[in-house]
C-alpha cells in the first residue's frame, strides 16, 4: 500500500512525514484496518470457536427433550454470542497503544473517532456478523423453527452493535491498567444485560404469535445512537490514555 501514509506490517504501522501535514482519509484507514484484521485471523477466530463450542455442548448438557431445548435455545445462543463478543474486545485498542499506532494517528492528525468507528465496524463484521449467520445452527441444535431462527438472527444483528460499543467503552477505560482485560467483562456485562433481556424477549414474543417488532426497533435505535455517539467517547478516552 504505497499510496497510503499508514503502512501496514502486521499490527504495526508507520506514518509517512507527509501525513503529518494532512489528515488521513477514510479509505486509507479502512484498508489498513481491513488488512490488520485479515492478518490476525487466529485472534478473531477464537471467539467464533467459543460460540460454536457453547451452542454445541449446551444441548448435550441439558438433554435431548425438544420442548426444553426450544425453551432454552434462544437464551443459550444469545449468551454464547455475548460471551464471544466480550472475549474479542481485549485486542481492540491495546495493541494500537503499545506499538505506537495510536500515537502516530494523533501526530498525523487523523480523525480518532473515524478510526475507532472503522475499527469497530470491521471487528463487528468478523465477530457478531459471522455469529449472526451461525445462529441459524439453532434450528438443528435446539429444534427451533426457521421463523424463530431468522428472528433470532435479526435480534443479534440489531442488538450486537450496541453490545460491541459498550464493550469497547469498557476496554478503552481499562486501557492504561496493567490487568485491565479482567475488568472489561465486569464493567460491560451489567450494561449489556438489558440488551440481552430485550433481545431474547423479542424472539419469545414472535414465537408466541405476538408482535416483537417494537422491541427490535428499540434495539436498532439504541445501536444507531451508540454508533453515532460512542466512537467520540472512546476516542477521547484513548487520547487521555495515550497522554498519560
Amino acid at each position: 500500500m504505497t499510496d497510503s501514509p499508514v503502512q501496514v506490517v502486521g499490527e504495526r504501522s508507520s506514518v509517512a512525514p507527509s501525513a503529518v501535514r494532512g489528515s488521513i482519509g477514510f479509505m486509507q484507514l479502512w484498508r489498513r484496518e481491513w488488512q490488520v484484521k485479515q492478518q490476525g485471523a487466529v485472534q478473531w477466530l477464537y471467539p467464533l470457536v467459543l460460540f460454536l463450542v457453547i451452542i454445541t455442548l449446551f444441548p448435550l448438557a441439558v438433554g435431548s427433550e425438544p420442548a426444553l431445548l426450544q425453551r432454552l435455545g434462544v437464551s443459550a445462543v444469545w449468551i454464547a454470542a455475548l460471551l464471544s463478543l466480550v472475549m474479542g474486545v481485549d485486542g481492540l485498542f491495546k495493541p494500537a497503544l503499545d506499538n505506537g499506532t495510536l500515537a502516530q494517528l494523533v501526530v498525523a492528525k487523523a480523525s480518532l473517532p473515524l478510526w475507532v468507528l472503522i475499527r469497530l465496524v470491521i471487528h463487528w463484521v468478523f465477530s457478531s456478523g459471522i455469529v449472526a449467520a451461525l445462529s441459524l445452527l439453532a434450528v438443528p441444535l435446539f429444534q427451533l423453527s426457521w421463523f424463530e431462527a431468522w428472528i433470532l438472527m435479526a435480534s443479534i444483528i440489531t442488538g450486537s452493535p450496541m453490545l460491541l460499543m459498550l464493550s469497547a467503552v469498557a476496554s478503552s477505560l481499562t486501557l492504561s491498567l496493567k490487568n485491565g482485560a479482567v475488568l472489561v467483562p465486569l464493567i460491560a456485562l451489567p450494561m449489556q444485560l438489558p440488551v440481552l433481556i430485550f433481545a431474547t424477549g423479542a424472539v419469545d414474543l414472535f414465537a408466541t404469535g405476538l408482535n416483537g417488532l417494537p422491541i427490535l426497533a428499540l434495539l436498532l435505535a439504541g445501536s444507531i445512537i451508540s454508533v453515532l455517539v460512542m466512537p467520540w467517547v472512546i476516542a477521547l478516552t484513548l487520547k487521555m490514555s495515550w497522554l498519560n
